[in-house]
C-alpha cells in the first residue's frame, strides 16, 4: 500500500485522471491507452493496491486501452476482476502478457493462456496483448539484455498467435 490510507490512494488516483483529462492534450476523445503499473524495481510488492480497489478509477479515464499489469507473480491472479467487473465496450483490454524485469522468457503457450482467458470474458476482439513500460527505465538502466527481450517479444508474438487460432 503506498503512504497513507486507501481512501488517499483513491483520491490521488481520481485526481491524476481528472488532471489526465484537463490537461494540455488531454484525454477527452476515448483515445490513447491508460496504464495501471505497479513499478518494475526489485521489491516484494506485498504492498501494491489491488485493482478491485481502484478499477472504479481506471475506469472512469477517457481511453480507448487500458493496460494492467498480468504478467508479473505478484499480480497474474488479477484478471479475475473482470468476471465482476463490465469493462466499456468503447474500450480494449490491453494485457501485460509478459515480464519486463525477470530474465526468464515466458513460454508462448503461457502467454496464450493469459490472452485467451481474458477474452473469454470480454470478446477476443477487444484484448490487445501488450507489455509493461518497457525494458528499461531510462537509457541506463536495463533490466534484461536486449537479446532477452527480442525473445521475449518474440514469446509475446508466438503467443498471441497461438491465442488468435484458439479463438477463432
Amino acid at each position: 500500500m503506498p503512504p497513507g490510507t486507501l481512501d488517499d490512494h483513491r483520491r490521488s488516483a481520481a485526481q491524476r485522471v481528472e488532471g489526465a483529462h484537463r490537461g494540455p492534450g488531454g484525454a477527452t476523445d476515448g483515445g490513447g491507452c491508460g496504464s495501471a503499473s505497479w513499478g518494475s524495481w526489485n521489491a516484494p510488492h506485498t504492498g501494491d493496491v489491488p485493482p478491485t480497489d481502484i478499477i472504479d478509477r481506471v475506469l472512469r479515464a477517457r481511453v480507448g486501452g487500458c493496460a494492467l499489469e498480468q504478467a508479473n507473480p505478484r499480480h497474474e491472479h488479477e484478471w479475475h476482476v473482470w468476471e465482476t467487473v463490465a469493462q466499456p465496450e468503447d474500450r480494449v483490454l490491453l494485457p501485460v502478457v509478459i515480464g519486463h524485469a525477470p530474465n526468464v522468457v515466458e513460454h508462448p503457450e503461457l502467454v496464450a493462456e493469459r490472452l485467451t482467458r481474458l477474452a473469454r470474458l470480454v470478446g477476443p476482439e477487444r484484448v490487445v496483448a501488450s507489455t509493461d513500460c518497457g525494458f528499461a527505465q531510462g537509457p541506463f538502466v536495463r533490466r534484461v539484455h536486449p537479446v532477452i527481450m527480442w525473445a521475449k517479444l518474440e514469446s509475446l508474438v508466438e503467443g498471441a498467435r497461438l491465442a488468435s487460432a484458439m479463438l477463432w
